[in-house]
């Protein structure tokens, strides 16, 4: 078998970067989905045999059920994103899978998505004052990083997740990341009585404190950074940087604007009828607006993951607790290094509130991407731009 090292893959005119999960042509980016990235990689680390589609379907979609078609729509996105026709790079043998047949180079320049510290998590429990089971997982070496986003995961599923894990591992990669499902999600405690915003902010502090870290970073997403902005006002010397993405500092009903309360009631009233039902046109719907570039699977993983996240009755509670949030008064108050950055075109929380909150955050750095989802998806050219300034904060000192 032909072995190549995992960070720079070369091959003809072309060089897959695997730190930033990039096709490229020379200095040119090529677009390329999420998938069909997967599996041009993982037949080019195995170039020069015959991969069968069934190892192919195993390795790049584990414990999901598909069909070949969606491998066939993955080999016609590498082949036109190659220009491979005839077939010279990728050919087919037909019944029984493909060979990688160019000429495969590589370095190390980054770690393998497939390493230890990325395929690897351990998940434990831990209590809070009011009797609440938390789970929470660790994975990787290095800085303690804790990655918040209140809802909408589930710490095990999301590992395997297309959409979610490619993040979720890059960051295992670099540093101990740290993640839970708060009360009422995921494999947390369901029957939790207080689903308030006190009882989120207890559920990050029972966490911190089980796992007595030295002053690890935050990261909070959508909701979870609000609570990681108050938890870094009430305990700064817990944090030692913060990072907020789609970030905001008031709920949709508290905004200045009768069409974002508007929004948050009809969200709330078309939740009540359509959550649960991962094939709902309610759900493809409410997962879309987190990635309207995504394709018709990934969108259909995250209304998977959504309603594997909680139950409908719990997603109401946090759905209005959300809504409700006002931390505008502690923004100028956070002490701690922070970087904000929100995706420009973001339907989820709208550029303006993240605006907002790096201008009232004293010495916020932030950063804006080119986006329409609510976090960039690996792929398109916001990704790169999103992990390199991460990963610059977050390493430096």
């Amino acid at each position: 078998m032909h072995t190549v090292s995992p960070g720079m893959l070369c091959f003809e005119r072309f060089t897959l970067d695997l730190q930033r999960y990039a096709l490229l042509r020379g200095q040119e980016d090529i677009p390329l989905r999420p998938k069909s990235f997967d599996v041009l990689r993982y037949l080019a680390e195995h170039a020069g045999r015959l991969v069968s589609k069934e190892e192919l379907i195993q390795a790049i979609w584990p414990s999901i059920s598909v069909t070949d078609d969606s491998l066939v729509q993955c080999i016609t996105d590498i082949r036109k994103a190659l220009s491979d026709n005839p077939h010279r790079i990728i050919r087919t043998v037909p019944r029984r899978g493909y060979v990688f047949a160019a000429a495969v180079s590589g370095d190390t320049l980054a770690p393998p998505l497939s390493s230890a510290a990325a395929r690897d998590q351990q998940i434990a429990f831990c209590r809070t004052p009011d009797g609440v089971n938390i789970a929470v997982a660790s994975a990787g070496r290095g800085k303690p990083l804790i990655f918040h986003s209140t809802w909408l995961n589930h710490i095990e599923y999301e590992w395997q997740h297309p959409v979610r894990a490619p993040l979720l591992h890059f960051l295992a990669d670099r540093f101990r990341l740290i993640r839970f499902d708060v009360r009422g999600v995921g494999l947390s405690d369901r029957g939790a009585a207080d689903m308030s915003f006190e009882g989120f902010e207890r559920d990050l502090e029972t966490v911190l404190d089980a796992l007595n870290l030295r002053r690890p970073a935050l990261i909070g997403i959508g909701p979870g950074a609000s609570i990681a902005i108050a938890h870094a006002v009430r305990h700064p010397e817990h944090v030692s940087k913060l990072v907020l993405h789609g970030a905001y500092a008031l709920g949709r009903k508290r905004r200045h604007s009768p069409q974002q309360r508007e929004m948050a009631d009809a969200l709330i009233a078309l939740m009540r009828q359509g959550w649960g039902d991962e094939h709902s046109a309610f759900m493809r719907m409410f997962s879309a607006r987190y990635l309207p570039s995504g394709s018709p699977e990934q969108i259909t993983l995250m209304a998977k993951l959504a309603c594997l996240a909680t139950s409908c009755e719990n997603a109401l509670k946090v759905m209005i607790e959300s809504c409700e949030i006002d931390v505008v008064d502690l923004l100028r108050k956070v002490s701690v290094p922070t970087l904000v950055m929100h995706c420009q075109h973001d339907s989820v929380v709208p550029f303006d509130e993240g605006r907002r909150v790096a201008m009232s955050i004293p010495n916020a750095r932030f950063i804006s991407l080119e986006s329409e989802n609510h976090i960039p998806l690996p792929g398109e050219p916001a990704w790169a731009k999103f992990t390199a300034e991460l990963v610059a904060f977050l390493s430096d000192g």
